[in-house]
């Protein structure tokens, strides 16, 4: 079987690649030329260079990997980003950039067996934060991001009336952590020099999902054949907003200092944060984007479906999975 892992460089693309190199599949690595491979070094990885933000470029370079080996019998499409410049770069890279691959695909006549997209949680944005109830199938998606928003209009380039056969599958995950990951790495980072932050003062009801168990769902879609479905991922347990820095300093075997940022401090430094960066040209990971994601109180999802449909038994619970990337972070030397 061929399965093509476009964003296979990145963080959970990587450990994508590596699953479907275990189950002896021919794997390709869908990635830009300019693409760090630093995770994709084993020697039985297969490369397909696809440039998603340029659809004429991208039309080329499909023809040619049709004519030259064909198609892929799965794509897990997890290229996109979590922080830009500018709004409208979320909208190009994570919308168009895939409204631009799944049209190709249809009119190349390369649709695989099975279109599964990584989406995340971020899509319903602030739902049930006065009852904390889990988010669920029957709420309607209200994101208050620019990221949300995109992957929001990428789920409806699967779902709409336009591809009605498009056998795709979504997963929408809550915060994915583990080795390689960058974003809860910096959080690591303070805790190791002895500080845990927390935002806002309400309580806050956390998820998570360790890599390996996001990797396992999506492979449960593949041996199960679901086909036009969506599904939220966590480990299955809702967390406080100190359980992740408690554990943390726990493995790095600190006492930390507990500080509680208000809402209003938090806004104003992600403003300042993100309008600096963009002036020196480059991104930030605190801004306007990340403010709201903080400030949202309730992460809850309902797992049921992926449970009942796809037999997803979480293996990581977030001591697990945090011992298990506090070990790899030392031993790659990051802390």
């Amino acid at each position: 079987m061929k399965i093509l892992v476009t964003g296979a460089s990145g963080f959970i693309g990587s450990f994508m690649a590596e699953e479907a190199l275990r189950r002896g599949m021919d794997t390709w690595a869908g990635v830009r030329r300019s693409s760090s491979r630093a995770y994709l070094a084993d020697e039985r990885i297969r490369f397909a260079e696809l440039d998603l933000e340029h659809p004429e470029r991208l039309a080329l370079q499909l023809e040619r990997h049709k004519r030259e080996h064909g198609g892929w019998d799965y794509v897990v499409h997890c290229a996109g980003a979590t922080k830009c410049r500018r709004k409208e770069d979320f909208d190009r890279i994570n919308h168009e950039a895939t409204r631009h691959l799944v049209r190709l695909l249809t009119e190349l006549d390369m649709v695989p067996r099975l279109f599964i997209f990584i989406s995340s949680l971020s899509v319903y944005g602030p739902v049930h934060e006065a009852d904390y109830a889990p988010i669920g199938e029957s709420d309607t998606p209200r994101p208050d991001t620019a990221y949300g928003r995109s992957k929001l209009l990428a789920e409806q380039c699967l779902t709409d009336n336009t591809a009605p056969s498009f056998p795709y599958v979504i997963f929408r995950p809550t915060g994915v952590y583990g080795p390689r990951e960058r974003d809860y790495y910096l959080m690591a980072k303070c805790v190791a020099r002895g500080l845990d932050v927390a935002v806002g003062s309400r309580r806050q009801d956390l998820t998570f999902v360790y890599v390996k168990d996001l990797v396992q769902a999506v492979f449960r879609a593949i041996d199960r054949g679901v086909t036009r479905r969506a599904y939220f991922v966590s480990d299955g347990n809702t967390y406080s907003a100190r359980t992740f820095g408690s554990l943390l300093a726990r493995e790095l075997g600190r006492r930390v200092v507990h500080v509680t940022l208000p809402l209003a401090v938090v806004r104003v430094v992600s403003v300042l944060a993100e309008t600096l960066a963009g002036w020196a040209g480059r991104s930030s990971t605190l801004n306007r984007d990340k403010y709201n994601i903080m400030k949202q109180r309730n992460w809850r999802c309902d797992i049921r479906p992926l449970r009942d449909e796809l037999g997803y038994v979480p293996g990581y619970d977030l001591e697990r999975g945090v011992k298990e990337t506090v070990a790899w972070y030392k031993q790659e030397g990051w802390l």
